[in-house]
């Protein structure tokens, strides 16, 4: 589903990227991991449009999309979640998810918007944050949901676009273990008939998510296989899962 190609990215002669290969099957969840400083964010962003490669290319269902901007691979059928939240404290969680859902028809651009044109995506809204578990939740305003909930309800924005490829920066970034184990259940719901490529530090995570594992140390691919695979890797002992402890 997705391919990278000699994936290049340098930021004033320091090479963040350098010449990656990526190969994401279609319909499994895979997993970008590595120590701090080698590579996983702007391998995201370079993915998702945030930044332009210096060279190589992206690929996606044979399709070359390197260098198209953000809106433009969204359209496509990709959309991802970022590492640190970024809600409207004072707005809803259900008006948050009709408004994504409104996006693609271009209510979501208008900034004068009648309630009742909003109210068409009510039922598919309160769907989605019931997939999040935020049903009970779909009034609160955002500045009032505990950190894990607003890590979901973003998950339910992306979720609104109806991504084929689901793109997660770090989903479990500051959670308590009773958050983390939430969300690895959530993720393992929402990865049911599409694909999904995510960050993160936690080996428990990645063990009980990933399909396939690739490993990043600066900027490069140092291994790739299963959980089992890399993490009896010396290499990989070496270069992070040895500082982890």
């Amino acid at each position: 589903m997705l391919q990278t190609r000699a994936l290049t990215k340098e930021f004033r002669g320091f090479r963040a990227v350098s010449d990656v290969g990526l190969s994401v099957a279609e319909g499994t969840v895979h997993a970008l991991v590595g120590p701090n400083g080698a590579g996983k964010t702007t391998l995201f962003n370079l993915l998702t449009g945030f930044l332009a490669p210096t060279s190589g290319q992206i690929l996606f269902r044979g399709e070359d999309i390197t260098g198209r901007q953000p809106e433009q691979i969204a359209h496509l059928g990709i959309a991802r979640s970022f590492q640190i939240t970024s809600l409207f404290d004072q707005m809803s969680a259900v008006d948050h998810v009709e408004l994504a859902l409104a996006s693609p028809t271009g209510l979501g651009y208008r900034f004068w918007r009648s309630s009742t044109q909003m109210r068409q995506f009510r039922d598919r809204a309160m769907d989605l944050l019931g997939q999040v578990g935020l049903a009970d939740r779909s009034g609160a305003a955002a500045g009032s949901l505990a950190y894990g909930q607003k890590r979901a309800l973003e998950l339910a924005l992306a979720l609104a676009l109806d991504p084929q490829l689901l793109l997660l920066d770090e989903p479990t970034a500051g959670m308590g273990l009773e958050d983390v184990d939430r969300t690895i259940a959530l993720v393992k719901q929402v990865a049911e008939g599409r694909t999904v490529v995510f960050v993160d530090h936690n080996m428990h995570v990645v063990g009980s998510l990933a399909d396939t594992v690739t490993v990043l140390q600066s900027g490069q691919v140092l291994a790739e296989g299963s959980y089992d695979q890399v993490r009896n890797d010396e290499r990989v002992i070496t270069a992070y899962l040895g500082q982890a402890g």
